[in-house]
């Protein structure tokens, strides 16, 4: 299959040849919803699971099976109360001591449960009986956890839409719906003073399909565009994922919660939908998922949030085949019931162990004119791309090294060699990097025969092409 496509203007996936994200992809979690009846058993997903790097499992619920299938596996597990049962958890202290004792006593630490969320977007449920008792039902929760000693061990806290915002374009407007304010404000004190995360759902597709122009998919898929500028802050964004957590950066700035963490308890992209639905696609949803998990890995984070990534839960582990509402709503799953996947991001643990092989099978489009492999180095060389070599070729090329272990920061904005910005330039890089990174074997400068090696050293500004000789 296609590796997912890393974006030239964009942040690449920052490996190198020995790396195991096995041991250290604590951001990346998935959602893992139960609105079907082909789901495999519990054991089968516990055990999918583990042949990947997700870390961390969100569930809407405290199925109890699934709970124990995931006990030893180091697996985080978030579990949750559903919206009907805040009202008891507001106003009965007991209710909320019998809910922790029935769906967390039994299985912690065995199952390692790391977070109760309390209800799913209650704040924009159009009920205001139960936003007002949305605080005192996670305060119950927390409390019913400190008397058996957890309280420091499992946090408490909510899942919100991106609709709680009033303004979040430019993300430095970032800004609470004030019908919210005093709601927001207390469970927002209870996040900061049990230092619990403020979870949120963004949602990049469904920006592109109120907004479908080719820039917004390009801006929304981390794909080459021209970024848009915030003229408060004078940062350029370029992907709407890092914009969208931003802008709820800068709310929670705005209401004095610095040091209140955000977690992205949703996001995703539908792999198909109806005929009248604009954006679903196979394409992108890979490109969504498998260009938002490079960013992740890379470490780069926000602009407003630099050097860490946010912990993230991908929407979703499988299609859910009884949801309600147009297709696409049953068309988010990364894997499917028979627990194949329905495309590759590069999840699995097999696939990130691998030695990269040489790209000797046609990567994109075929050169025009076949040429013979490149000869044998004797001395010094590095692989450069051939001349007359398509931009969508080479854009190809670029994706192949990029995704198949070989550390692209160079070319990432602000990187030494990430000028001139250009494909030519970006794939050069990156061939190159590839070939030295492969035992320097002639095979792997071939790159479908649109590269050959050369004695000529392509360094230039303060840009080094690393090189090496057989």
């Amino acid at each position: 299959m296609e590796v997912p496509r890393f974006p030239t203007l964009l942040l690449f996936v920052v490996l190198s040849r020995t790396s195991c994200f096995a041991n250290s992809q604590s951001f990346i979690g998935v959602n893992y919803g139960q609105v079907a009846d082909n789901l495999p058993q519990p054991s089968a997903t516990a055990k999918l699971l583990q042949s990947t790097s997700i870390e961390k499992v969100r569930l809407y619920g405290t199925d109890p099976a699934i709970i124990r299938a995931l006990a030893n596996t180091g697996i985080g597990i978030v579990i949750g109360a559903a919206n009907g049962d805040i009202p008891a958890l507001a106003n009965d202290p007991n209710f909320a001591k019998n809910w922790v004792n029935a769906n967390v006593a039994p299985f912690y630490p065995s199952s390692k449960i790391i977070l109760i969320t309390v209800g799913n977007e209650v704040m924009t449920s159009g009920d205001h009986n139960l936003m007002t008792q949305l605080l005192p039902a996670m305060q119950n929760m927390q409390n019913a956890l400190n008397a058996m000693s957890l309280g420091g061990k499992i946090k408490v806290s909510s899942v919100h839409s991106m609709a709680v915002l009033k303004s979040s374009e430019p993300p430095s407007s970032g800004s609470f719906d004030p019908s919210f304010s005093d709601v927001m404000k207390g469970i927002l004190g209870f996040n900061d003073a049990t230092g619990s995360p403020f979870a949120i759902n963004p949602y990049p597709y469904f920006a592109y399909r109120s907004d479908p122009r080719p820039e917004t998919l390009a801006f929304c898929l981390f794909q080459p565009n021209a970024g848009r500028l915030d003229t408060n802050t004078k940062i350029k964004y370029t992907n709407m994922f890092d914009a969208q957590v931003d802008a709820v950066r800068s709310a929670l700035n705005s209401f004095g919660f610095k040091n209140v963490e955000i977690v992205v308890a949703e996001t995703g992209w539908p792999y198909k939908g109806d005929s009248n639905e604009v954006g679903p696609s196979m394409e992108n949803a890979k490109a969504y998922n498998g260009n938002l998990i490079a960013h992740l890995r890379s470490m780069v984070g926000t602009p407003l949030m630099p050097g860490k990534s946010v912990d993230t839960y991908l929407f979703a582990l499988y299609d859910e085949d009884l949801k309600p509402g147009p297709a696409s709503e049953r068309a988010f799953g990364l894997f499917k019931s028979d627990l194949s996947m329905n495309y590759d991001v590069g999840l699995s643990k097999s696939s990130q162990m691998k030695t990269p092989a040489a790209p000797k099978t046609p990567v994109g489009p075929s050169p025009k004119t076949p040429v013979g492999p490149s000869p044998k180095p004797e001395k010094a060389t590095w692989c450069i791309p051939k001349t007359g070599v398509s931009d969508a070729q080479l854009q190809a090329n670029l994706d192949y090294a990029c995704g198949h272990g070989i550390n692209c920061q160079p070319i990432q904005p602000g990187g030494a060699c990430f000028e001139p910005n250009t494909v030519a330039s970006h794939a050069a890089y990156a061939m190159n990097l590839y070939y030295q990174n492969s035992d320097h074997s002639p095979g792997n400068c071939d790159f479908s025969q649109t590269a050959t090696l050369s004695p000529n050293n392509p360094s230039y500004n303060g840009c080094v092409y690393p090189c090496g000789a057989r």
